[in-house]
């Protein structure tokens, strides 16, 4: 199963009807359920309760991720709040259930002993003991080695998972450092497209990237297909983090002071790439193409460039390459050419997926051109991508387009 984590706490415009067009979108993309996570806000509950009930009559899901940076932990009394949701929705058809068990899962948390003192038996008593059957898979930030003695968690969600944390580009090593220390236990994968957050002190104070060069949206998903009989879960992150700029879905709702990074950035262009992978993992078989289409994305000015910007370079900006990244779904086999400026590529490729890359070196805006004996069957050249030396202020968000 394929989730998308969905931020209850950006949804404070939200009605049913506005959850509903997000369900529908999610589900004609292979999504089978968001994970929803909620914290302290007190509108959050009222959210919630509108998700399940746009879900209502749909086979879309739902399951609770608990944020456990805004949710309290260190009482007892602290675990009622989460005990209500998992008793409320307990019997809701759109509640998701792994086997006979109601699907749980977190943010963070592995600090909580909810007054016990001790990490296992503070989760058993907050959403275990004297409830309806849960199966738990948290996202404990923990050296995975520890997982042995944490009887709680029936699985794990690896966090981090969906980025290199450090300047390389994407592997399996992480997941299987989990898997091996689960012994059996469900293993829930993550996946993201992206990462760039440009708070100032005056806000949230984070301001950083995640390595995402060389493909690595699909890198990541050819990964976890290829591995995909050790992965029970992939949940993506996320539908709507825009403060975080790994947003799928469209931007809509609250987005936390993130206008000046993803105000005209529309991350949906990779929505149908997003569908061809996540068929290709829950089947097995990279499904057949039945219309070429293509895939575009960068950041929109060079990573070294200057900008009168008061919170300045983002962290790691040095870890990133000025670079067009393309992927291309052929019907058959093609010459494809990809331009921007002086910069040109050509590559003859096999029907399926490819990859190709052209380095962004000054003011251009890109084109993509698929040829087949020897005449043009789609030229692609997407309105305001255009790459800029001279930025106005550090924006590393992806700008992202498809035919």
């Amino acid at each position: 199963m394929v989730f998308a984590h969905f931020i209850v706490g950006n949804t404070r415009p939200y009605t049913v009807q506005d959850w509903a067009k997000d369900i529908a979108l999610a589900t004609s993309k292979g999504i089978d359920a968001f994970a929803l996570n909620v914290g302290r806000d007190d509108y959050e509950a009222s959210r919630v309760a509108d998700a399940y009930t746009a879900a209502s009559g749909t086979n879309f899901k739902l399951f609770l991720s608990f944020d456990m940076t805004s949710l309290p932990c260190s009482g007892a009394g602290d675990a009622y709040r989460l005990r209500d949701y998992i008793t409320r929705y307990a019997t809701h058809p759109s509640q998701l259930r792994y086997g006979a068990k109601i699907l749980a899962s977190t943010f963070g948390g592995e600090y909580c002993s909810f007054g016990t003192g001790n990490l296992n038996q503070g989760w058993q008593n907050a959403i275990k003991s004297g409830l309806p059957p849960v199966h738990f898979v948290p996202a404990f930030f923990l050296d995975p080695a520890s997982f042995s003695g944490i009887p709680v968690m029936d699985g794990a969600l690896n966090w981090n998972s969906a980025w290199p944390q450090g300047n390389y580009d994407t592997n399996f090593g992480p997941d299987n450092e989990y898997i091996s220390h689960l012994g059996g236990r469900s293993y829930m994968a993550a996946f993201s497209p992206w990462f760039f957050t440009h708070y100032g002190p005056d806000t949230y104070n984070k301001n950083f990237i995640f390595r995402c060069d060389n493909w690595h949206f699909s890198r990541r998903w050819e990964d976890l297909v290829e591995n995909r009989d050790s992965v029970a879960f992939v949940e993506a992150l996320t539908w709507n983090d825009f403060g975080e700029s790994h947003y799928l879905g469209p931007v809509h709702g609250d987005l936390s002071r993130s206008d000046d990074w993803t105000a005209d950035y529309d991350h949906q262009g990779w929505l149908d790439l997003l569908q061809y992978y996540i068929q290709a993992y829950k089947t097995g078989v990279y499904p057949t193409v039945s219309k070429d289409k293509v895939f575009l994305w960068s950041r929109l000015a060079p990573a070294a460039a200057n900008a009168p910007d008061r919170i300045g370079k983002p962290d790691h900006w040095e870890w990133t390459q000025d670079f067009l990244w393309v992927v291309v779904l052929l019907t058959a086999p093609a010459e494809v050419q990809v331009t921007c400026g002086p910069s040109v590529e050509e590559m003859s490729l096999p029907e399926g997926v490819g990859k190709l890359q052209v380095p962004l070196r000054q003011d251009c805006s890109p084109s993509v051109t698929i040829f087949r004996g020897g005449l043009s069957t789609l030229r692609f050249s997407p309105d305001g991508f255009n790459f800029r030396t001279n930025p106005r202020n550090y924006n590393f968000n992806a700008y992202v387009a498809s035919s």
